[in-house]
């Protein structure tokens, strides 16, 4: 194991895979020279060249256009997007090309194509530069949807997306790219989509946490064991397509409470999906109705204040995990 930033286990998981396989290559704004906007693919032009770390033109729906076309004709691509609000620029490509191209072509040719964007509010880049819109692609069948929130997770998801032979759509958090954490150096260590992690065990209440939230949830479940004597268990889905309900759905049958910690918006977010299935499958299990923390339904402020109670934070998942439970914090500041 290595202790690597985020930023720093993503660029491993893409060097050794270029290492690993010639046919992967990657495009985007700004990544050779420059390193990327987030400093993900520093030095990789320097080792591998500029054939397989390949600046664009500021024109993303080209960028994922090429990308598709390159996976069709046997290569795998890795396209960098600055921010996911980009995406809207190309989701006419992704959502009618690189998720349906195997389905309209009776299964002929795939497309092995990774899309990596940051997203994310906490930076004061304002209403255009600061979603999280994972729920959009979790939505398109075709697409795999990876909001890896440690290291760890980062690299092993990553590489596994890189092998697959499906369109990932992989979502990092801009907050995230300096978090520090235990990374396995063995560089066939992959991980699983469809595979959840169990971040806390617990009792009493279980909290999922969608990316950056999923160590928010747990840095609340800690402070309700300390402050509130109550036993939260924290899922991390990891990803969202695949999704791995049913580790959720065993944790929900154990606590009888279930809150859901998203930080994009409430209405159709992942958090309603999530709890409409919970609802569905496990109703008869539920002791409080199920609790749903997101961010703001609103454009996100450009003033920081502002901004800082756009999204969650700690308090309000402790708030709402003892909602479940009928209780109010014992102490103020919950």
């Amino acid at each position: 194991m290595a202790e690597l930033r985020y930023r720093e286990a993503l660029r491993e998981a893409l060097r050794e895979e270029m290492r690993r396989d010639q046919r992967v290559f990657l495009m985007g704004e700004d990544i050779g020279v420059f390193g990327g906007a987030f400093k993900v693919t520093e030095g990789l032009l320097e080792e591998f060249g500029e054939q397989r770390v390949r600046d664009t033109p500021i024109s993303e729906n080209s960028i994922v256009g090429f990308g598709i076309g390159a996976a069709m004709a046997g290569l795998r691509p890795v396209v960098e997007l600055m921010t996911i609000n980009f995406a809207l620029l190309a989701f006419d490509q992704i959502v009618n090309h690189a998720a349906h191209i195997h389905y309209m072509f009776g299964g002929q040719t795939r497309v092995p194509l990774v899309i990596r964007m940051p997203q994310g509010a906490g930076h004061q880049l304002g209403p255009t530069h600061s979603h999280c819109f994972e729920a959009l692609f979790a939505h398109v069948p075709g697409l795999l949807v990876a909001v890896p929130s440690t290291p760890a997770d980062a690299k092993g998801l990553l590489k596994a997306a890189i092998r697959d032979e499906n369109p990932v759509v992989f979502i990092e958090h801009e907050s995230l790219y300096s978090e520090r954490g235990e990374v396995p150096e063995d560089p066939d260590a992959l991980v699983n989509f469809g595979s959840a992690a169990i971040r806390r065990e617990g009792s009493d209440v279980t909290i999922v946490g969608v990316s950056r939230m999923a160590r928010t949830a747990t840095r609340a479940a800690q402070a309700l064991a300390d402050s509130e004597g109550v036993s939260a268990e924290v899922i991390d889905p990891r990803t969202l397509r695949p999704l791995d309900l049913e580790t959720i759905l065993a944790s929900v049958r154990k606590t009888n409470r279930c809150v859901i910690v998203e930080e994009g918006w409430p209405h159709g977010g992942v958090g309603a999906n999530l709890a409409a299935l919970i609802a569905e499958q496990a109703f008869d299990y539920l002791d409080a109705p199920i609790a749903r923390v997101s961010g703001a339904d609103l454009p996100m402020p450009y003033s920081k204040v502002l901004e800082d109670i756009a999204y969650p934070h700690e308090p309000q998942v402790m708030r709402a995990a003892l909602g479940t439970l009928g209780r109010q914090p014992a102490r103020d500041g919950a």
